[in-house]
Order: C-alpha cells, then sequence, then structure tokens
C-alpha cells in the first residue's frame, strides 16, 4: 500500500469514527432529555481522555445542533505534586471555551486521611462532588457533564454486584446528592476504546491522575481488564452487558420492592413473557437508544453525521 493511499484508509476511518461518537453522543442526550433549551451546561475536565473527548464533541455538537445551550468548563486543581498547572488553561483557551479552573488541596486531605496502599478513590469521588456542586451553582449551571462512558457503566454494574451484592449501575442522567442539579453522562453509549482512538488523534494534552489512576490494584482496574479479556474472546459482550441494564425484567428478579412475590396468583391467562428464565432463541435486546423517542433523537442529531 503507497503511503498516499494509507493516508486516505486513516482519514476514512477517522472520519467513521467521528460520525460514530457524535450520533452516539447525540443518541443519549436525545433518549435521555440531557440538555434542554437554555442549559448552561458545566463539563467538568480532569485532563484525562474522557473529559477531553466529551468537551470537544459537545463544543462541535453546539455548533450544530438546533438546540441553543451554553458550556463551561470547568477543572478541579487538586494540588496534586508536579500537576501542570498551566497545560489545561492553554488548551482551554485554545478551544475558545468559557472554562474555571476551582483550587482545592483535596490531594493533601485524602493522603493525610487515607492510610498508605488502602484505595483512595471513594474520600476523593466525595471531595470532588461536593466542590463541583458547589461550583456549579456559582457559575448558574444547570447541568453538571461528566466523561463516564459505556465501559464504566458496565465495570460499575459488576463491581456493585461482585462487591456490593447489589444491582446498581452508573445511570446516563440523575439529579446530584444534594439535589440541587442535575448530572449528565453524554458520553454513556460510547465504547472506551473509541474515546482512546479519538484522543490519540486530537492529540489532546493528556495529565495523569497521581492518585487513584497509579492504583493498580483496584478493584474497579481489576474489573476493567477483565471485561477487557471477555470482549476479547467474545466480541459483543460489553454491548449486550450494556443493552441488559437498560432491559429489566422486575417479575424475573428477586426484589420484593420492585415486583409483588408475595401476592401474587395465577390468573389463568397465558402471559407470553412469563416463565422463560433465558431461552437462547430468543431474538436478542435492542439497545436503549433504538427504544428511545425518534424526535428528540433527530433533533439533536441534527446534521452532526
Amino acid at each position: 500500500m503507497t503511503v498516499v493511499a494509507e493516508e486516505r484508509r486513516q482519514a476514512h476511518e477517522i472520519n467513521k469514527l467521528s460520525k460514530r461518537l457524535h450520533r452516539q453522543v447525540g443518541q443519549a442526550i436525545g433518549d435521555f432529555n440531557m440538555i434542554e433549551p437554555g442549559d448552561k451546561v458545566m463539563v467538568c475536565v480532569s485532563g484525562g481522555k474522557d473529559s477531553y473527548s466529551l468537551l470537544d464533541i459537545l463544543i462541535s455538537m453546539r455548533e450544530r445542533s438546533p438546540v441553543d445551550f451554553d458550556l463551561v468548563a470547568v477543572n478541579l486543581d487538586q494540588k496534586q505534586p508536579g500537576f501542570p498547572e498551566d497545560v489545561l488553561p492553554a488548551y482551554l483557551k485554545s478551544r475558545g471555551v468559557p472554562f474555571h479552573i476551582e483550587e482545592q488541596d483535596t490531594y493533601s486531605i485524602v493522603k493525610r486521611l487515607v492510610p498508605e496502599g488502602k484505595t483512595m478513590c471513594s474520600l476523593c469521588s466525595r471531595l470532588r462532588r461536593g466542590i463541583l456542586y458547589r461550583v456549579a451553582s456559582e457559575l448558574g449551571a444547570t447541568k453538571i457533564a461528566l466523561g463516564h462512558h459505556r465501559d464504566d457503566m458496565v465495570v460499575t454494574l459488576l463491581m456493585n454486584m461482585f462487591f456490593g451484592g447489589r444491582i446498581k449501575g452508573m445511570p446516563p442522567k440523575l439529579a446530584s446528592d444534594d439535589g440541587r442539579h442535575v448530572v449528565i453522562r453524554p458520553l454513556a453509549y460510547v465504547a472506551e476504546t473509541d474515546l482512546e482512538r479519538w484522543a490519540e488523534h486530537r492529540q489532546f494534552p493528556i495529565i495523569p491522575c497521581t492518585l487513584c489512576g497509579s492504583q493498580d490494584n483496584l478493584q474497579r482496574v481489576q474489573v476493567k481488564k477483565m471485561i477487557r479479556d471477555w470482549e476479547r474472546q467474545y466480541p459483543g459482550r460489553i454491548d449486550n452487558m450494556f443493552n441488559a441494564m437498560g432491559h429489566i425484567v422486575p417479575s424475573h428478579m428477586m426484589d420484593r420492592n420492585l415486583y409483588p412475590f408475595q401476592t401474587l396468583q395465577a390468573t389463568g391467562v397465558a402471559d407470553a413473557g412469563g416463565d422463560r428464565a433465558f431461552d437462547e432463541d430468543e431474538e436478542s435486546c435492542a439497545s436503549p437508544a433504538a427504544a428511545a423517542g425518534a424526535t428528540q433523537r433527530v433533533a439533536w442529531l441534527g446534521n452532526a453525521g
């Protein structure tokens, strides 16, 4: 293959990737009504590939979407040793997006309170949440956008099952802990491998985290490795697990708060979806995107393709 032919092939692949990312983000926003006219969306930018990609795609979609909304990028400078303070401001200025850098020394708090070798994520996450909620109020943001993607949502589901004894995931949209904000995850339908490719193509100035990013023994890291291994052996397994989160059948689970098992009686009427715990010949579940309102999707997709 000639150099020119290879360049054309790579350009074609990147174009396909760009269309897929914009389509999936548009679908997620439309399916869950994440962004409404007049919203001020606070995009939390950590310096990692996911949040850079989220901001990048939202900037592009804002320019083409018929829905009028504003963006403001927010970074929490946790005062980690060696953190390059000039990188994010320089990048955000180059993108022409309003931004705010919040300086809070959560690093020292976490290092002081968490024993060496113990997981830091829980405390660090709680501290970050409280600060970001306050900043959102100060900036007048109506939505808080986080960079969690499809794989994060599947890993969270498995983490809760394996270590928490409950079926609980990471929703694409929820009310914040303080009840004052709406948190959204526009990358909900996006695969992490696509974000890795996009970050490399866009050459984002990645800033590694020296707290949770340096803990290779985390349960989350191990579970992520496990689903990656599964995906290599059985392509499509991550998508199947993700789609299952949008196709819950309470009558075939065990939660008495969701289904009236104690008062259940035979009705004498056949139920096509009844006693079939798992039938291999059933049609595979459609993705959550397919079940959502087409009107919102079309409005959000616009000419993103």
